[in-house]
């Protein structure tokens, strides 16, 4: 796994994660990745900032997208020889401005590609805090069950407006559940939601992540867990390797762990994006940005595993 295709730094994401985006690179290249993504989060409405956002604009918000896209050019051609940076962004699909909000990303500045995330249900965030999960399960319904549908829905809308490349942590509705390792096939009308949003993915040919961040936060399994792994390897879905990282402490954590994970799941092949001058991506929006594969037999004899 030396590819992760979603990242932050504490330096255009303040208060969220740490490190300068310089140093978030140098980690990955210490560690011999080949293809790291750049993926800070897109402009929000002020409607839908975070606690520690409060004393910031919406005009702050942009500025910091172009700084951080400068910076990242800046920093692909400095270390062009040691690593491969794919410049993206991670979406946040929150209410019906936020596809206008995604779409003014695109139009501003040539990213390469995006990671399509939900991280709200019912306008409230769900991963933020156990508080504010209680106050969208109570929305939903009052359920952990009727949350997830209301989830699994609105990823549906957002899978079918955007058809992201990568498919950002999947299953991130149940990080604040009461049993985050529990299996989704016990609430039959969830797990028709799940697979029926897993062939709209594999129909469009977009890529699930394979996201470890869910090691570090305490669950058994990355994110999508094994069962849908294999519900979409059934499909002929593809996956690509993520650490979600939020500064140099996470970058390429818990990747050993995934990699047993990826045996256990009946997994034998990996994609990651790449940059090609010579033929045309999969994703008109993006031509330059292609899709690679490698087996996992080749992956375990490259030096980011030394």
């Amino acid at each position: 796994m030396p590819f992760s295709h979603h990242s932050h730094s504490g330096q255009f994401c303040p208060g969220h994660a740490k490190n300068s985006l310089e140093e978030v690179i140098q980690t990955a290249i210490a560690q011999k990745m080949q293809v790291f993504c750049l993926t800070e989060h897109m402009p929000r409405g002020k409607e839908d900032f975070y606690p520690e956002e409060s004393s910031s604009s919406e005009d702050w918000h942009v500025e910091n997208e172009a700084a951080f896209f400068a910076e990242a050019s800046r920093l692909r051609e400095k270390y062009a020889s040691q690593i491969k940076l794919l410049i993206g962004f991670e979406i946040d699909w929150i209410r019906p401005k936020s596809l206008q909000l995604i779409q003014a990303s695109l139009s501003r500045l040539p990213f390469e590609f995006f990671v399509g995330s939900v991280h709200h249900v019912h306008t409230i965030p769900i991963d933020y805090d156990t508080a504010m999960y209680n106050q969208a399960r109570d929305v939903a319904g009052g359920t952990d069950e009727r949350l997830f549908e209301d989830y699994f829905d609105s990823q549906l809308d957002m899978l079918q407006e955007l058809k992201p490349l990568v498919v950002g942590h999947f299953d991130l509705i149940r990080l604040k559940s009461a049993d985050p390792n529990a299996t989704f096939t016990q609430y039959p009308g969830v797990w028709d939601k799940i697979r029926r949003n897993l062939q709209f993915v594999a129909s469009y040919g977009g890529m699930l992540e394979l996201n470890s961040a869910a090691l570090r936060k305490g669950m058994s399994e990355p994110y999508p867990k094994e069962e849908i792994c294999r519900e979409f390897l059934s499909m002929g879905g593809r996956f690509c390797m993520s650490d979600d990282s939020h500064g140099v402490e996470q970058v390429g954590y818990g990747f050993r762990q995934v990699l047993e994970f990826v045996d256990r799941a009946g997994i034998t092949t990996l994609h990651y994006l790449d940059i090609s001058k010579g033929e045309d991506g999969p994703d008109s929006r993006f031509p330059a940005t292609t899709i690679q594969s490698v087996s996992i037999e080749e992956i375990k004899k490259v030096p980011f595993w030394q």
